[in-house]
């Protein structure tokens, strides 16, 4: 695998930005994350702890909901659902969520998700349900 650097849009996220999460990807239905494993991020077997990669799910979801263009307001929202799938685990050194808005509506969204291990080996999937809220 060759090293490529991402730059990282501003996530405005305390807890994300705590974990290392990087927000390499936006635009409008779609959203991309990125975060470094390192044994930190582990579970008694050594894999990624699996409340990582369901916070990775969730965010990535949510975020491809939440796009908006310089100048316009900051939209947020909140997680009313979210259901997963973990189909693999592995060892690597990146996760890659990939969130993809499925139907939008004037309160809620409905997304789904992928987490991929050095964007080889798919992880997990995910679909959630989102409402928007107020700032």
């Amino acid at each position: 695998m060759t090293d490529i650097a991402f730059a990282s849009i501003p996530i405005n996220n305390p807890f994300l930005e705590r974990l290392g999460i990087q927000l390499t990807e936006w635009s409008p239905g779609y959203a991309e994350m990125r975060l470094d494993t390192s044994p930190d991020l582990g579970n008694r077997t050594g894999r990624i702890h699996g409340g990582v990669i369901c916070t990775l799910l969730d965010s990535v979801c949510g975020y491809c909901g939440l796009y908006s263009a310089p100048g316009e307001p900051v939209l947020r929202s909140l997680t009313l659902s979210l259901t997963t799938n973990f189909v693999s685990s592995g060892e690597g050194t990146t996760l890659v969520a990939k969130g993809y808005i499925v139907r939008k509506g004037r309160s809620v969204f409905f997304a789904r998700a992928e987490v991929w291990l050095d964007d080889i080996e798919l992880l997990a999937t995910a679909v959630g349900t989102f409402k928007y809220v107020r700032a």
